[in-house]
């Protein structure tokens, strides 16, 4: 045991000097590339290639290092990860593209609101450390599939796991290959969908090569990359706002102005209810509960699909709707109950997630899992604590940098997102002389929602503005143009806040936020580089790990355990690389419509994972009488009624319960599953007495090679 202890501390020792190595290496190679930029006026398109060939090229070389045939090693990275790299390991497998690159711009976009993400995105690694990874450990398999399958008994049980695992997974590598499309386009110039396949390449020899070893150690390299890139850019605009560089600590200032700059320009407003005299309500970025309910995010999602794909749906009408619970208020604010529900699953979607549970298995002893949560959390911290300062600087910026200036006077970099078709200046001043069916996007949209019209009266083949006018009920008209969207702030050349949007709606797309941080704070452009190196590895990071979990989940679960269980190795190793790049592939498919925000898409495998992986890990830990038939109920119930609402809610917000939106519909599925669980689990035979004797050994403190002795290791353990 000494002689154990004594060589991990030795092979601690020795990566920490090698990552030592990489960290001041990595500096000191941005430091250079920012010197030859400022003083050498080296090209900006190619900075932004050296980057991004640099570290996949660090990702390639440490997935060729870490290649192995041996089956512990590319499930389980050979059980030897120590605590400290397990932590960071978790954490750049954690803060995938949504923490990155969309969990700041969310809650720059609904302030208060976005919080649920930040609580619960962190309250789930408390619930993994006290309710999961220990046991997971000493169970020491290779899947959550083969601890459903082990403990309840049957390969129907871990056939559905397997399959919830898969679209859990696929749900939410998906976000992470939009985040990687989104990157490349925007600071390697390349079109979004080839950035997709560029992205995506680095991805492959890392977990190709080296499975769950190559994955573990690039994600270290991984994390110490985004969160160096994460922290500058807004530790310089906190410096350039408020003259003091800790950006956490001078949030509260921030706010302040936010709060003061939407008053001055009519966006907080507050208003006394039509309903309820006396009852006031005000908007704006502070208060709470202002999010409201829309199907907006559907109707987008079908433009988007058109676009991509050259189809010709009809979108749905688009709909706000009142609060489902105060309509006493006569106002459209969502309700508490929306706020706790998305907090809710995204904390137990956490500990229930499978690319982060098998995480515990990649550890020496039971110690050492529980150490690795808590370094989990720590190296989480310091991007989640960062979050809210990174929405509230930017926003403050905007309001107070771009929002109520001339239109001519913007600054640069808004230009040079508008030309990657990214971000849009909805004041019509700025269509004025555009060739008719040429126009910008968003007058598309205004168009075919029916709010505008054009019409080239004079037959010049442009479109030739005029003074604004309005004749009673009549839609408003401004020369060739005319329509509700017509009005006089929205011809006057100066940017409201409202007119600064994406091209499918008046708000920016909150997955530009952090990559445009560094432009909007005027930094030099290899900061920019470095960000976007920083949002390609955690999405990166997080893909690596997902597609394992699928991989593992057809060619070990199903293929292995099920279908041929006398496979040989070879035929394992290579049929798990084949469904790599399958995976890869469909996913890529997926993102190329951006049906969703980044952070929306992922809510939706958190609300999976808490309908499905939790009450059933959950069950098979603390209750001995859970058996396959009641396991199997309830997965498949817990995800089919997550889906229904998930589904039902996205198109019509109408249907609802409590205000809850579809982000949030886990904790419907949640209960469902759990009651299928415990009441089937009654109406049939109890498990074996084997498998109660294992939740004994799982629950008791016996010691960490217990389990596996007695049960069996990843290859050998059978189902009873």
């Amino acid at each position: 045991m000494a002689a154990t202890t004594g060589a991990q501390s030795v092979f601690r020792n020795k990566m920490a000097r090698y990552y030592g190595y990489f960290t001041i290496g990595f500096i000191v190679v941005a430091t250079i590339m920012l010197l030859l930029e400022i003083f050498a006026g080296l090209p900006t398109q190619f900075i932004g290639w050296i980057f991004m060939l640099l570290t996949l090229a660090l990702y390639a070389t440490i997935g060729i290092l870490s290649r192995t045939k041996a089956i512990d090693e590319y499930y389980v990275a050979g059980r030897n990860v120590p605590a400290v790299f397990n932590g960071m390991a978790t954490g750049a497998d954690w803060m995938s593209a949504a923490s990155f690159i969309s969990m700041a711009g969310t809650l720059y976009l609904i302030g208060y609101d976005g919080l649920a993400y930040i609580m619960g995105w962190t309250g789930g690694y408390v619930l993994l450390a006290l309710l999961f990874a220990p046991y997971l450990r000493k169970f020491g398999q290779y899947t959550i599939p083969d601890f459903v399958g082990a403990r309840f008994g049957g390969n129907t049980a871990r056939v559905v796991a397997a399959i919830c695992a898969i679209i859990v997974s696929l749900t939410y590598v998906t976000a992470q290959v939009v985040g990687v499309g989104l990157i490349m386009q925007r600071f390697v110039g390349v079109d979004y969908r080839l950035g997709i396949i560029i992205g995506l390449s680095g991805v492959l020899v890392c977990s190709f090569l080296g499975g769950m070893k190559a994955v573990t150690w690039t994600q270290v390299a991984q994390y110490i990359i985004l969160i160096i890139a994460y922290l500058i850019p807004v530790t310089a605009l906190s410096m350039s706002l408020t003259g003091f560089p800790i950006p956490q600590l001078s949030y509260g200032q921030a706010l302040s102005n936010i709060t003061r700059l939407e008053a001055e320009q009519k966006i907080s407003v507050t208003t006394e209810s039509p309903v309820v005299p006396g009852k006031f309500v005000t908007t704006g970025y502070i208060p709470p509960f202002n999010e409201g309910m829309s199907n907006a995010p559907g109707v987008t999602a079908v433009r988007q699909l058109n676009t991509a794909l050259g189809t010709n749906f009809t979108p749905p009408t688009t709909q706000t709707i009142p609060d489902a619970k105060r309509p006493e208020l006569g106002d459209w604010r969502s309700t508490p109950w929306n706020f706790l529900a998305l907090m809710a699953c995204l904390m137990l979607g956490t500990a229930g997630l499978p690319h982060i549970l098998i995480r515990f298995y990649t550890v020496p002893s039971v110690r050492e899992s529980r150490l690795s949560v808590g370094w989990s959390l720590f190296f989480i911290f310091l991007l989640y604590f960062t979050a809210p300062a990174y929405a509230a600087f930017s926003r403050w910026n905007i309001l107070q940098n771009v929002v109520g200036q001339e239109i001519m006077a913007l600054p640069e970099w808004t230009a040079n997102w508008g030309r990657q078709g990214l971000i849009a200046i909805r004041d019509f001043s700025t269509i004025n002389g555009v060739a008719v069916g040429s126009e910008p996007s968003w007058v598309k949209n205004l168009v075919t929602a029916g709010s505008l019209t054009i019409t080239d009266t004079n037959g010049n083949g442009v479109i030739d503005l005029g003074p604004f006018a309005k004749d009673g009920d009549n839609p408003a008209t401004a020369g060739e143009i005319a329509g509700t969207a017509v009005t006089e702030a929205s011809l006057d050349g100066v940017l409201q806040f409202n007119e600064f949007g994406s091209p499918t709606g008046p708000a920016i797309d909150g997955d530009l936020v952090v990559l445009s941080t560094p432009d909007i704070a005027g930094l030099p452009y290899t900061i920019g580089a470095l960000v976007a190196a920083g949002g390609l590895a955690a999405a990166l990071s997080t893909a690596d790990g997902l597609l394992v979990v699928i991989a593992s989940a057809i060619a070990h679960d199903i293929y292995f355990k099920v279908v041929n269980p006398k496979a040989s190795l070879n035929t394992r190793m290579w049929l798990g690389k084949t469904m790599i790049v399958v995976a890869a592939a469909v996913a890529a498919l997926l993102a190329l419509p951006r049906l969703a925000l980044i952070a929306q898409m992922v809510a939706w495998a958190f609300s999976m994972a808490t309908a499905t992986f939790f009450p059933i890990v959950l069950l098979g830990i603390f209750w001995s009488r859970a058996n396959g038939p009641g396991a199997i109920a309830g997965m498949i119930g817990g995800l089919a009624t997550t889906i229904f609402y998930m589904a039902m809610n996205y198109w019509n917000p109408a249907f609802n319960v409590l205000g809850i939106t579809h982000l949030g519909s886990g904790i419907f599925g949640l209960p469902v599953a759990i009651i299928l669980c415990i009441v089937v689990s009654l109406l049939t035979p109890a498990p074996s007495r084997e498998i109660q004797e294992l939740v004994t050994h799982l629950r008791n403190p016996v010691t960490d090679d217990e389990v596996m002795a007695k049960y069996g290791s990843g290859d050998s353990i059978t189902a009873h």
